[in-house]
């Protein structure tokens, strides 16, 4: 198991080195620059000179090659430092942690919703399989499976907030938020949270219920089924306790799996309902040529899809004691 570990950890690092390497070389290719993009911000009139312009360049180390300034940036990440936001002004970790929460109320409910969800929606379509409800619902999923969800995002919005004026239109709370009592304040965010949450939620829950049913399908055909059948165990007791038991083996892996999505949350979906997450953050960088930001998020949404497959491989071996890690 340690072996193992310390095998997959390496292995981490060096990818990490890839990617964080291919991202910076791709994002100091793109056309513009944070100085052209800072002062189209502040004043689209002012001219700068030569010798101010370079002088600007050596501050923000845009003054050396690419590959140079990655080197100058791995250094600092070694000591903790992940650089400071050239719009913001900010440090680059704390603009992080300062978008994570926002991501994560979104993604956590959604995540939770999905499950509670999903379950019960594939064991009945296990259990009504053939019948005419269930070929309903197999389709109702997978039309929610296909639909993109900015199109659900934008029909949300037209309908439930400027139609009928029940949900804000965006953002994450109201404009009299801090005046509020406490539980004003709950009620304010939730409001605010139903339409995102409901397009983070859906193609996930349509995903699971049909990857449950799927493997539901898969085990009820297996000789262990029948004998628990023969011994006269009816259809519930038979789908709960041995089915989907065996069910849950691939579906915790899929936990592991979900790991990066938490935090990395939905560029799209946080910039149509303006949440302040990061996504947006991720998407607000990209426009302002904000590099250290950039390399931030990158580096975390690496890490998590990184740690989040291997928290998978252990789910996986914890869950069926017939795989061994040290055989991998």
């Amino acid at each position: 198991m340690l072996q193992y570990l310390v095998r997959r950890i390496g292995i981490g690092l060096l990818t990490l080195l890839l990617i964080t390497f291919i991202i910076y070389g791709l994002i100091r290719s793109m056309p513009g620059s944070p100085l052209t993009q800072e002062l189209a911000r502040l004043d689209p009139s002012k001219v700068m000179s030569e010798e101010d312009f370079q002088r600007v360049q050596k501050l923000y180390g845009l003054d050396k090659p690419w590959y140079q300034a990655y080197g100058v940036w791995v250094a600092n990440l070694v000591q903790g430092d992940l650089g400071r936001s050239f719009s913001r002004k900010r440090p680059v970790a704390d603009l992080i942690f300062e978008r994570m929460g926002p991501t994560l109320l979104l993604s956590i409910t959604s995540l939770l919703l999905t499950y509670l969800l999903s379950i019960p929606m594939g064991l009945y379509a296990t259990a009504r399989s053939g019948s005419s409800d269930e070929r309903v619902l197999s389709t109702i999923l997978y039309m929610l499976y296909s639909f993109p969800s900015f199109v659900a995002a934008l029909f949300l919005q037209l309908f439930f907030a400027v139609q009928l004026g029940w949900l804000p239109l965006f953002g994450m709370t109201g404009d009299n938020y801090e005046e509020m009592s406490a539980a004003g304040k709950a009620y304010d965010l939730f409001l605010h949270s139903v339409m995102p949450v409901t397009c983070y939620t859906y193609g996930s829950l349509a995903y699971y219920s049909r990857f449950i049913r799927a493997n539901m399908q898969e085990v009820i055909r297996q000789d262990y089924i029948r004998t628990a059948r023969a011994k006269g165990l009816g259809p519930v007791p038979v789908l709960l306790h041995h089915a989907f038991r065996n069910t849950l083996i691939p579906l915790v892996t899929l936990v592991g799996l979900t790991l990066p999505s938490l935090l990395s949350g939905s560029v799209i979906i946080e910039q149509i309902f303006t949440w302040p997450g990061m996504g947006r953050l991720f998407f607000e960088s990209i426009r302002e040529r904000d590099y250290p930001t950039i390399m931030g998020l990158t580096l975390m949404f690496s890490v998590l899809t990184l740690a989040g497959q291997l928290l998978a491989d252990i789910l996986y071996a914890v869950v069926d004691p017939r795989v061994r890690l040290e055989s991998k």
